[in-house]
């Protein structure tokens, strides 16, 4: 993160897109895909309240007041904030220095391989770097764990893949981005609010390989199920 300027069988209702392992889902109420089996309404459910687990608020950017916790739950961490486009990592065609003037050739959390992860192919969400305020790796979350991103009524599921900032909150990759439905540019895109980052916690949340996507959605799809009380 940079500091930025300002079931798997077809139910009533819910139509099966995809295979068992990478699926997503198809609301005919509301006409949008969703991925997994655990709708964004069931999830924001969860985490009306908040048991604040940070010493402290964090900024969404530089210059905007210190508004979000980090609040704990049973199994998780989240918090509600922005979504700024992180596209760092191994360069492509979209993310670059051209493209992107924050950007960076690195990201703390490495392919199986040992690259950088792919911004524009994996989604993935930022922590802020450990600090007084709040040191992510005391509270169960790992560089790899997987994450349900929710905006409005679509679920993306994404994994922990880089460290920004200690005292800002809210940014995701180009392909997190892309799959919510939000604006991917990472000079003009993004959302000003409303994105709630759900990072579930323990040993068993950890997806393995870090860069596949299907293992984030069926370990995503497994522990949202947990964490709503359907398993």
């Amino acid at each position: 993160m940079r500091p930025r300027p300002l079931g798997l069988a077809t139910a009533a209702g819910v139509v099966l897109l995809a295979s068992a392992t990478f699926y997503a889902v198809m609301d005919r109420s509301t006409g949008s895909a969703r991925e997994g089996s655990v709708s964004a309404s069931d999830l924001l459910a969860k985490v009306t309240s908040c048991e604040r687990i940070s010493d402290g608020l964090y900024r969404t950017d530089e210059e905007r007041p210190a508004t979000v916790p980090v609040c704990g739950a049973k199994g998780a961490v989240f918090w509600k904030a922005d979504m700024d486009v992180d596209c760092d990592g191994l360069r492509t065609d979209k993310c670059n220095k051209d493209r992107d003037p924050w950007y960076q050739d690195d990201t703390a959390f490495h392919q199986s391989d040992g690259k950088p992860l792919r911004a524009d192919a994996l989604p993935y969400i930022v922590v802020p770097g450990s600090s007084a305020l709040w040191d992510y790796t005391k509270s169960g979350v790992k560089g790899g764990g997987v994450v349900a991103v929710v905006h409005g009524n679509k679920v993306e599921y994404a994994v922990v893949g880089d460290t920004g900032p200690s005292r800002i909150i809210g940014e995701a990759s180009y392909a997190a981005a892309e799959g919510l439905g939000i604006d991917p540019d990472p000079a003009t895109g993004g959302a000003e609010s409303g994105v709630t980052y759900i990072l579930f916690t323990g040993a068993e949340s950890k997806v393995s390989p870090i860069e596949s996507h299907e293992a984030a959605v069926e370990l995503g799809d497994r522990l949202a199920r947990k964490f709503v009380g359907r398993d």
